[in-house]
């Protein structure tokens, strides 16, 4: 496997600060394309006259292509110019959102939202990787809390700003705009790329074949820490799917929540994810143990969807439970990341990442169809009930991937 000190001095901390608040904006980016639709189903459903199962299936869309490419994605950036395939994605996400807001068809929105798929296996195996071997070690746990919160950060603007976009512009201005701000991000990454590109990840160690390198690399995929850490990552996603891209829609149908306090309560839960995050990374570095913090958030984070799933709530009382929901969601993700971290050895971030977050992918395929079929047979109940279920599960595989796999 490759060594840090094989290809790289100790980067200093004015190359951290740069690394990270690169990296952290293409996080940014990243996720305000996973929330921009669901606010807008409403919107989209009448625009196009479809039904939500087809809107579910343009966001599964969205996560067929990162379920399908983000392994070999994650491959590929620990060989290549991780800063280079990083900036491709951008231009991929803005061309997708140019072609959602330009082209008013329903089929334009799915592909649209291919390209967006496409561009989304980049993300998370080029991040980690660029930031697992760009940033020194005393500020790794705070450059993965920093590059989570920008990524939640993201997603917690995003819905009012489509929302008001919607309402002054029409519900595509949205897309159009988002597409030349994420042009704007890539040139900012092109004219900075020295910083992201001044290492290739993937170097095989001196007097290492590259084949065998490669053959090792692929088997630590088959190690059961690093597959249950896959099932975890999906099953985190399904809860996170239904809260964030059914929230609206489910509550309005559930309880008669107006769309604007439906809004306002899932703004909250974003918000508070972000400053989660933030708790979460302080938590993380204190108590040294993220298989504990995991365990105790993803238990509250479970009850308290449940207690929405079976309560009558009103604006206040849900606003304030989705609050907490994104709270505990936010703290969990440093320690996530740390788990991950803990199994993988030197060299195979990019792969590894990227074959846990395909995790992610998989569940953004199957959630939108699953919560949209359920929408469709008014069990709205029922997707929060799966979501409280889901993150109890999560507590299970958290638990379950503690051994190291095998570096050869």
């Amino acid at each position: 496997m490759a060594q840090l000190s094989d290809v790289a001095p100790a980067p200093s901390k004015l190359q951290d600060i740069k690394v990270i608040s690169l990296v952290g904006l293409a996080h940014f980016m990243s996720h305000i394309y996973v929330i921009m639709l669901p606010p807008l189903f409403i919107f989209a459903r009448a625009d196009y006259d479809v039904s939500f199962i087809q809107l579910g299936f343009v966001m599964a869309v969205f996560g067929f292509f990162s379920a399908a490419l983000q392994t070999p994605a994650g491959y590929v950036v620990d060989r290549l110019d991780a800063g280079t395939i990083l900036i491709l994605g951008l231009v991929l996400s803005a061309t997708g959102c140019a072609v959602i807001g330009l082209v008013p068809s329903y089929w334009a929105l799915m592909l649209g939202y291919a390209l967006l798929g496409l561009a989304n296996t980049i993300y998370h195996p080029a991040d980690y990787a660029i930031l697992s071997h760009g940033v020194s070690a005393p500020r790794m746990a705070s450059a993965y809390s920093i590059h989570t919160f920008l990524g939640m950060a993201g997603q917690a603007v995003t819905p009012a700003f489509m929302l008001l976009m919607a309402s002054v512009w029409g519900w595509r201005s949205g897309f159009l705009t988002i597409a030349v701000v994420t042009y704007a991000a890539s040139i900012i990454l092109l004219l900075q790329k020295d910083v992201l590109s001044w290492r290739v990840a993937g170097q095989p160690r001196k007097g290492e074949p590259a084949a065998k390198q490669q053959a090792a690399g692929w088997k630590i995929l088959l190690s059961g820490p690093i597959l249950k850490s896959f099932v975890f990552f999906c099953f985190l996603t399904m809860t996170g799917s239904a809260m964030q891209n059914f929230s609206v829609v489910g509550f309005g149908a559930l309880q008669h929540t107006e769309i604007g306090t439906a809004n306002w309560a899932l703004t909250s839960y974003l918000v508070f994810s972000a400053l989660g995050v933030l708790l979460g990374g302080v938590i993380a570095s204190r108590l040294k143990n993220p298989m504990l913090i995991a365990t105790l958030t993803l238990f509250g984070s479970g009850l308290t969807i449940l207690a929405m799933a079976l309560i009558e709530t009103g604006p206040v009382l849900l606003i304030t439970l989705m609050t907490l929901a994104g709270v505990l969601s936010g703290i969990i993700m440093p320690s996530r990341d740390m788990i991950v971290r803990e199994i993988t050895p030197p060299g195979s971030f990019g792969l590894v990442f990227g074959f846990v977050s395909t995790g992610f992918a998989v569940a953004a395929m199957i959630a939108p169809l699953l919560y949209g079929w359920l929408m469709d047979l008014g069990q709205p109940r029922t997707i929060f009930l799966c979501a409280a279920g889901f993150t109890l599960i999560s507590v299970v595989m958290a638990n379950s991937t503690k051994a190291k796999p095998a570096t050869r």
